[in-house]
Order: structure tokens, then C-alpha cells, then sequence
């Protein structure tokens, strides 16, 4: 299994935006085949911090994620309007 924890940084005005196209690409991942688990978390303490934590199957159903129609419309929303970084742990 993969997982991967992916961190954002975003400001107050953009913050809903892309709160909203990674819900978009939450619900969307949920359906893929390999998707074990995949959702956004808010932080508790910091506003202007989300994390989308997803759990995949194997390389192939994350490499068939990563070039879904879904991925790259929400992700490029992500990347105009905040900062990203990814951590991955296989397992």
C-alpha cells in the first residue's frame, strides 16, 4: 500500500476555493479502484492548513489516479491557489 499525506498551505482569500475542488477530488478518489482510503482534514489549530491523506492499493491504482481527468482539473485549482508539499510512505 501507498499512502501519501499531502499538506497545504493557503491563504484566507483562496482558502475556500480550494477547499472546495479538494472535496471535489475527495469524493471523486473515493470511487477509484484501488482508493483504500482518502479524505481532507482541516487543521485544528492553524486556518490556513488542510491535509488530503490518501491510502492506495498499489503503484498502478495511484499512477491511474494521478492521471484521471479529476486529478489534474482539482489539482491545478491546488496548485494556482496555494502551496503544496507531499510525503509518501509505502508499505
Amino acid at each position: 500500500m501507498i499512502r501519501i499525506n499531502c499538506f497545504i498551505s493557503v491563504s484566507e482569500e483562496k482558502r475556500s476555493e480550494v477547499l472546495e475542488a479538494a472535496k471535489r477530488l475527495t469524493s471523486a478518489s473515493q470511487q477509484q479502484d484501488g482508493c483504500i482510503a482518502y479524505d481532507i482534514f482541516e487543521s485544528a489549530t492553524r486556518r490556513n492548513v488542510l491535509m488530503i491523506c490518501e491510502t492506495w492499493r498499489d503503484q498502478a491504482a495511484l499512477d491511474a489516479h494521478s492521471n484521471s481527468k479529476v486529478f489534474h482539473d482539482e489539482v491545478s485549482i491546488l496548485h494556482s491557489n496555494a502551496e503544496m508539499k507531499l510525503e509518501t510512505f509505502k508499505f
